[in-house]
């Protein structure tokens, strides 16, 4: 080869050493751009030139130096536990902030906590157990019910309604889900106009690319493969997302659409089955409006399953979106949710006999109600908080209205057929066991009527008690709690003060059901029994049974047990991501210093370069003058 050749060799070397200091340029240039990552300049030799051999080696010329690749400097395998492990950090943290948001709602910590009101209740039922024919301490009673009821249901529904406004937070993360997919799709797009000549790489839009993928690994569980044409394909939950430029959108559909649809399928698909399904699905889910992500593009299909509780080993509790709807929950929980567990004590007889049969009867519904719960009320913090506060309301409730107005039950001789105040036909058959008011055993009011009867707690939809006519008899039948029906329950939404107490104080019953006109001292100390007596378990996960007061401390005491259990999971994850990112930031951050460096060198090499090309320009100058 000549001196011309080694020319060229020269200019590569020129060449090669500006492409480099152009790259470490860059690199300065975006030494403090969020989500850069360092590029690096690979050099490799031209091809050779064979001259001859000889019995050693082959007899060969270099051509000079080239540009292999300009390199960016990332780990994978670090993207990829960046990806999990910042999806799983807010997987935690989106249940944290639900649960925070509680605590302050019941304001333990904020001086109007609702233990306040508790204690008022019981402190104006031993007033009133003190003097029970007092009208100032009934008075007194009736308005601690009040502040009782009107508290109890405020906060209710602001759980409640902070339980619906989350679907804001859904829709804006699926939106956003929504808008990075066709990101994605878009830089696939252009990456392949770039790099389908297999000549250069489009680092900077690679860059944006992966600072995506960061983002799309908060909200949910992504896994992503690259092909050989540079264009990377998504997959959300298992499903694929993005493919290529083609992106399968998210949306929503609400909690009672999604059942009707289902259950419009088992009963036939026709209009008559979907009018069905959907009174159905009203009845069991509330008429819930809460939102549920789907895949539209798969036939609607739900993009989470909670048929399986998510869990880290099997790689399921990651996404932020996911975690905020398993905090949320699907409906509104009730005291109905929490299954009742049996005692022994409610199937022996009077002479200490144990019904085994019913008894392990009674545990084996209880058993599969529990599992019930333990799937679909205790993963989610606002449904059991709900659950559990409405079975303290309930228990309260109920408890005081019991004994105003005891109940026992009757065996009816006959068929009887009514309708009752809400215009409901109710039928019993002959044999039939009912509830009715004990008239022998209820106290009566200090007013002229003296009628017993008088709940202190009323059902805003249904009356307490039906007086029909049977066998010649004026019957006071209960209007049974029916789970299926809201507006049969003592629950909070559907609680209110009689309207008969709130207007005359003395209805309250107090007085004994002898017609002496002197107060009822048993049905006072009833009340200050009952208070303290052990009336519920806070789960049926727990054997530990509580009075009124005890029950919610316990119950501030889990809710607060669980939130600091999320935020311990939730740090930890922050820490074990931020470890990660360190560690990605050591091989893809830009350090000013080391590409000062960098830069120096490459001048060198390119100075180097330049007195090679001027001592051989050097050398043709001398033989060109010579010829």
């Amino acid at each position: 080869m000549g001196l011309m050749g080694d020319l060229y060799i020269g200019k590569s070397g020129l060449s090669m050493s500006q492409y480099a200091i152009n790259t470490t340029s860059h690199n300065l240039a975006n030494v403090d751009t969020k989500g850069y990552s360092r590029q690096q300049t690979i050099f490799g030799t031209t091809q050779y030139t064979t001259v001859g051999n000889n019995v050693i080696s082959k007899m060969q010329t270099g051509l000079g130096v080239n540009t292999e690749e300009v390199k960016q400097s990332r780990n994978a395998f670090l993207d990829k536990a960046y990806r999990r492990e910042i999806g799983r950090e807010s997987f935690y943290s989106m249940q944290y902030e639900t649960v925070s948001e509680m605590e302050n709602i019941y304001g333990e910590l904020e001086g109007v906590a609702f233990q306040n009101s508790i204690g008022e209740l019981w402190e104006a039922l031993q007033e009133t157990a003190k003097e029970p024919d007092s009208i100032v301490t009934r008075a007194s009673l009736v308005e601690r019910a009040v502040a009782f009821t009107e508290r109890a249901e405020n906060i209710f529904k602001q759980i409640s309604q902070y339980q619906v406004d989350l679907n804001e937070d859904i829709e804006s993360q699926v939106e956003r889900i929504n808008e990075i997919g066709d990101e994605i799709a878009a830089l696939n797009r252009e990456i392949l106009k770039y790099e389908g000549a297999k000549i250069e790489k489009a680092n900077d839009l690679r860059d944006k690319r992966n600072a995506l993928l960061d983002e799309l690994g908060q909200y949910i569980n992504i896994t992503y493969q690259e092909g050989h044409d540079g264009q990377v394909s998504v997959m959300a939950e298992a499903v694929p997302f993005v493919s290529d430029h083609v992106v399968f959108h998210m949306s929503t559909m609400t909690q009672v659409d999604l059942m009707t649809r289902d259950l419009a399928r088992k009963y036939g698909g026709d209009e008559e089955a979907l009018e069905r399904a959907k009174l159905e699905a009203e009845r069991l889910c509330g008429n819930s409006q809460m939102l549920v992500p789907i895949w539209p593009v798969y036939g609607d299909r739900e993009v989470f399953n909670f048929d399986m509780l998510p869990t880290t080993k099997a790689n399921t509790d990651v996404g932020g979106l996911k975690g905020l709807i398993l905090a949320r929950g699907t409906k509104v929980g009730k005291y109905t949710d929490i299954p009742p567990r049996p005692t022994e004590e409610e199937y022996t007889d009077e002479d200490g006999n144990l019904d085994v049969d019913a008894y392990e009867e009674a545990m084996r519904i209880f058993e599969q109600e529990a599992k019930i719960y333990n799937a679909s009320i205790e993963p989610s913090a606002i449904m059991t908080v709900q659950a559990q506060f409405d079975q303290l309301v309930h228990g309260i409730v109920t408890t005081i209205n019991d004994i105003l107005c005891p109940n026992k039950e009757y065996i009816l001789g006959e068929d009887i057929s009514y309708t009752d105040s809400n215009g409901n036909l109710i039928e019993y058959k002959a044999g039939d066991t009912i509830r009715i008011l004990d008239r022998e055993k209820a106290p009566l009011g200090m007013d002229e009527s003296e009628e017993p009867g008088t709940e202190l707690f009323s059902r805003k939809s249904v009356k307490r008690y039906e007086k029909v006519m049977v066998d010649g008899e004026e019957l006071w039948i209960y209007n049974e709690e029916d789970a299926g029906d809201n507006y049969s329950l003592y629950t909070l939404g559907e609680i209110e003060i009689n309207q008969e107490v709130l207007e005359d104080k003395s209805k309250l019953p107090f007085s004994q059901n002898k017609g002496t006109g002197d107060f009822d001292i048993k049905t006072a100390e009833q009340l200050i029994e009952a208070w303290g007596s052990k009336f519920s378990t806070l789960s049926p996960n727990t054997l530990t049974r509580y009075s009124f007061a005890e029950y919610y401390t316990a119950f501030v005491g889990e809710m607060a047990n669980r939130g600091d259990t999320l935020d311990t999971i939730a740090g930890n994850q922050e820490a074990m991501v931020q470890d990660i990112d360190n560690k990605r930031l050591s091989i893809s951050g830009v350090s000013s210093d080391e590409e000062l460096t960098n830069l120096i060198k490459f001048q060198h090499a390119y100075n180097a370069a330049a007195r090679y090309v001027n001592v051989v320009d050097e050398m043709l100058e001398h033989i060109v003058t010579r010829l």
